[in-house]
């Protein structure tokens, strides 16, 4: 949905937002809708903001991009500070600016804090909302930090969709994605990694390439070193569907009904 302000074409529908668990294909999808309906992508992955950091996080290629515009993506080197606070401001600039364009933004990723920030307006305190480690998500911030004391109440103009799978199926696309990551370049990158940031790094520890450094150095045996990855990632993936289901706006589909509902959305604006 388009209107023309003094001449120029401007997005007026909603924003768009396809969350999910890792591993639930929600990458590929958006990349295909934001083809056809002319929109451009904001990650709102806590992994993919790391440079460098591109095999061992499912980060799309360029190739895979496919031209699609993606922001939120690269922004800074493992282990400097990057907060959900600065997500936020960022995408919200990256919003302004794609609907100025008459094109239309499609927020993609499993972080849940960083959909939340967004779609709910957290107010932070302080500088840029100090982060925490916490089991229950990669990223967080001290509720002393935030006001979110109303999180029934979304900002209008988001429109939030949810990748459905049934958990066993689920369960086998995260061990079919494992297998596909034990290549030779994952373990290129894991040196490269290791050798220019050690592992004091948060980032280094939160993913794949610790299982990965493990089998280079003898730790585990290749098949090992999977099924610790593929639980890894299973954990993760309940985490993020545990976080999501609190938020009954989410309207759930599986994979194939996400790009026509998605479509029909923005069309109806």
């Amino acid at each position: 949905m388009n209107e023309t302000i003094e001449g120029k074409k401007i997005y007026t529908g909603p924003v768009i937002v396809i969350v999910g668990p890792t591993g639930s294909g929600k990458t590929g999808i958006s990349i295909e809708i934001a083809k056809e309906v002319g929109g451009e992508i904001i990650s709102a992955d806590s992994r993919a903001i790391y440079k460098y950091m591109d095999i061992g996080t499912a980060k799309p290629s360029k190739e895979e991009q496919q031209g699609v515009p993606h922001f939120g993506i690269d922004l800074v080197e493992p282990g400097v500070r990057f907060t959900v606070a600065d997500w936020k401001a960022l995408a919200e600039q990256k919003i302004y600016e794609i609907k100025a364009k008459g094109h239309v933004p499609i927020v993609v990723g499993g972080t849940g804090l960083y959909v939340d920030a967004l779609i709910y307006d957290y107010k932070f305190r302080g500088k840029t909302g100090e982060k925490i480690k916490n089991s229950s998500e990669r990223e967080h911030i001290t509720t002393e930090q935030i006001n979110c004391s109303d999180r029934q109440k979304m900002v209008s103009g988001y429109k939030i969709f949810g990748v459905q799978w049934p958990t066993e199926e689920l369960r086998e696309r995260l061990k079919k994605r494992v297998n596909k990551l034990f290549i030779q370049e994952l373990y290129d990158e894991t040196a490269f990694l290791v050798k220019k940031y050690g592992w004091n790094s948060q980032a280094m520890k939160s993913n794949i390439y610790q299982f990965a450094w493990g089998y280079m150095q003898g730790k585990y045996n290749l098949e090992e070193a999977k099924r610790l990855a593929f639980y890894d990632d299973w954990h993760l993936a309940k985490r993020q569907l545990t976080w999501f289901k609190r938020n009954d706006k989410i309207v759930w589909l599986p994979l194939e009904k996400i790009k026509p509902g998605v479509i029909k959305c923005i069309q109806d604006g």
